[in-house]
């Protein structure tokens, strides 16, 4: 009884160990490729998901790179929790899973994307190469490759998709590289692969038996050869002839001895009897068309820039409209307005076309036998246009427009149509003087100047602009950069446009003048007058006057009253010169001046008016020194018999402030400040002190 407890036991415990052991499966590992979930609450970093790239790593934020690859879930969470405690504390609430299990897999070779790609774990073959964006025409589907390690596995594609069976293809794992080849019939060249054409257009390359179709069709190849087969079956397999094949003189080799077929004359009557036999290894050449040479007495040649050039027959009543629509018209790049009608005899006729379409011109030219029409090429403002325009007509543009060069003309067009055409004046150019030269016609030149600033602000109408002519010379001067650029000027600009500006200010010499500019505008540009300028004497010579004129100028009274009246008028070829301060002597006589000698901070000759006292002068001089004597200041006035001197007492005035004891000051008089030793008061006391001492000298000795 014992025994047989002893043996139930132990086969129950048998089928416990192995129940268990076929039912608990081995527990899955990291593989690349896989994306592994990190969360730890509290900390935005470690809260995402991580992907595990070629070399079996994550990168933990924090901590680095971590090898994962081969471990287990628990083995992974482990590893994870140990690296992330050197950095955090609390790692309770720390969850790390394998949140999705991917394969990582190279696709390479004849697909559209070729390069990594991630799949899902249970994703075979045929996902990969769609997520490489699939095969391409000419791919090689019976010959597919699977890479794993050193090992190369191949097989069959194409035989799964022509029977869904799936044990033709194998499973796939990480780090796998699947290998699509390129079929060897599409060539080193790539090109646009057709596969139902391969066996219409150069199928049978290899084959010696194949036919050789080239020349004036389509599609030229090699095409297999079977029984019976025509000449015309071949060319229709090469895509036709083409439109300049020669159809008459098609060349067909058959065992080496060359034929001519004529297969337009085959098409017009349809006797088969007219097709060549062929044999295995023919060769069939379609030659070029080659043009006849049309000649005679009734031709008419049409050249150039037309969609059908050549050689027309002129029948009675053709006329230039009928031959030039025969020959397809002009093209877009045809210069209508500049045909050239040659005619038989040598003589050149040109026409005008645009302006016989526009009602311009009115009578078309006269076409006969031997004529020749020839329609030029539009010129590209790009290219060189003397090699295509003539100087009897071209007008030239130089100086400061945006494509300075040689324009084609044409008399419809005026000044402003060229300068439009020319791209129209730069900014720093001179459009208040447009020097034109014009050819009056007979081998000589007539210059003109044109105002254009003036032509725009007055409004004026096209009668108004300058009539020029093809073979004219536009040139547009440029302005100075600033003051300081005039002197780079004066070779190029005439002296009637210019005013010279001198003297006291800080930039002198020679201005570009025209007449909306005041003589406000001509002193900002020399940089206004320096600290030195005698503002009150500026002196203006005028040059356009019938006899020599000079204005004089008080700008400080300007600047106190604002008085316009008091500005002179400023025209080109005037001068202006601002005096130096205290410089009068040079320039000016005694008898326009007043002296002012003796003990002030300044003494000389200065200018005096009317409205000056003797304090303005004094103020004028620098006021009086430390030493001056103001008791006795002299004023010596010039009269017409005899001078006079008169005194006065500065320092009495300062008391009583009246004026009316001030002198009267006039041009030529001498104002003389006596210095304190040449008092009467301080001689006296210097005489005092010189006794005394002499006193206390002599009583020293005595008591010696």
């Amino acid at each position: 009884m014992f025994r047989f407890i002893a043996r139930v036991l132990c086969m129950s415990l048998l089928f416990i160990s192995c129940f268990t052991s076929a039912s608990v499966s081995k527990p899955a590992k990291v593989q690349v490729g896989d994306l592994i979930a990190v969360f730890l609450p509290g900390e935005e970093n470690l809260q995402q998901d991580l992907n595990v790239d070629k070399q079996g790593r994550i990168t933990l934020p924090e901590v680095g790179t971590v090898t994962v690859a081969g471990l287990t879930e628990a083995e992974l969470k482990a590893l994870v929790k140990e690296k992330l405690g050197g950095v955090f504390r609390d790692l309770m609430h720390l969850s790390v899973y394998v949140k999705e299990t991917r394969l990582l897999v190279q696709v390479l070779g004849y697909v559209d994307k070729p390069g990594q790609v991630l799949l899902p774990a249970s994703a075979g073959i045929q996902m990969a190469l769609a997520k490489a964006g699939g095969v391409r025409s000419g791919a090689q589907l019976d010959k597919l490759q699977l890479r794993r390690n050193d090992s190369m596995q191949e097989f069959n594609y194409k035989a799964y998709l022509d029977s869904g069976n799936e044990s033709y293809l194998p499973q796939l794992r990480s780090l796998d590289t699947l290998f699509v080849p390129a079929s060897p019939m599409i060539g080193n060249i790539e090109v646009e692969f057709d596969a139902a054409k391969m066996s219409d257009a150069g199928d049978a390359a290899a084959d010696r038996n194949a036919v050789k179709v080239f020349g004036e069709v389509n599609r030229p190849g090699s095409f297999s050869y079977k029984a019976n087969i025509s000449l015309v079956d071949l060319l229709m397999r090469a895509g036709g002839v083409t439109r300049y094949a020669g159809v008459e003189q098609i060349r067909v080799i058959n065992h080496n001895e060359p034929n001519l077929f004529n297969l337009k004359q085959y098409l017009d009557t349809g006797d088969s009897q007219l097709l060549p036999a062929l044999s295995s290894g023919a060769t069939i050449f379609v030659p070029r068309q080659e043009e006849e040479i049309k000649s005679g007495a009734n031709m008419v040649y049409v050249m150039g820039e037309v969609f059908k050039p050549g050689a027309y027959e002129g029948k009675e009543g053709a006329t230039f409209m009928d031959i030039l629509a025969n020959a397809g018209g002009p093209t877009r790049f045809a210069e209508s307005r500049q045909i050239r009608i040659i005619h038989a005899n040598g003589e050149v006729r040109p026409f005008d076309m645009a302006a016989y379409t526009e009602g311009l011109v009115t009578q078309i030219p006269d076409i006969g036998a031997g004529d020749a029409i020839f329609v030029p090429e539009k010129t590209d403002m790009n290219e060189k246009s003397w090699l295509k325009v003539a100087p009897n007509r071209a007008v030239r543009v130089i100086g400061e427009v945006v494509r300075p060069g040689r324009f084609e003309w044409s008399d419809e067009m005026n000044l402003m149509d060229l300068l439009a055409h020319a791209g129209g004046p730069k900014s720093r150019a001179d459009t208040a003087n447009i020097e034109l030269l014009i050819p009056d016609g007979r081998g000589n030149n007539r210059t003109l100047t044109f105002d254009l600033d003036k032509y725009i602000k007055q409004g004026h109408g096209e009668s108004r602009l300058p009539k020029i002519k093809a073979g004219t010379v536009v040139r547009i001067h440029d302005l100075p950069q600033d003051p300081s650029d005039n002197k780079s000027q004066w070779v190029r600009q005439s002296s009637d446009k210019s005013i010279y500006i001198m003297g006291q200010v800080g930039a002198p010499g020679r201005y570009r003048f025209n007449s909306e500019m005041t003589f406000l505008d001509i002193l900002a540009a020399a940089d206004g007058p320096t600290d030195k300028a005698d503002i009150h004497n500026i002196r203006i010579s005028h040059s356009d006057k019938g006899r020599p004129k000079v204005t004089k100028l008080d700008l400080g009274l300007y600047f106190e009253t604002g008085d316009q009246q008091l500005l002179p008028q400023i025209t080109t070829g005037d001068t202006i010169y601002i005096p130096e301060k205290n410089r009068i002597w040079l320039n000016q006589t005694k008898e326009t001046t007043v002296r002012v000698l003796g003990a002030v901070n300044r003494p000389g000759r200065y200018r005096f008016n009317d409205s000056m006292t003797l304090l303005d002068l004094l103020a004028e001089a620098g006021g009086t020194s430390s030493d001056a004597y103001i008791n006795k200041i002299t004023v010596v006035n010039l009269s017409c018999c005899k001078d006079q001197a008169r005194s006065f007492d500065l320092s009495e005035f300062s008391k009583t402030a009246d004026f009316a004891i001030l002198p009267v000051i006039r041009n030529g008089d001498t104002v003389y400040v006596p210095d304190r030793k040449d008092s009467l008061g301080y001689k006296t006391r210097e005489t005092i002190g010189d006794i005394f001492r002499l006193v206390s000298m002599a009583s020293l000795l005595g008591l010696l």
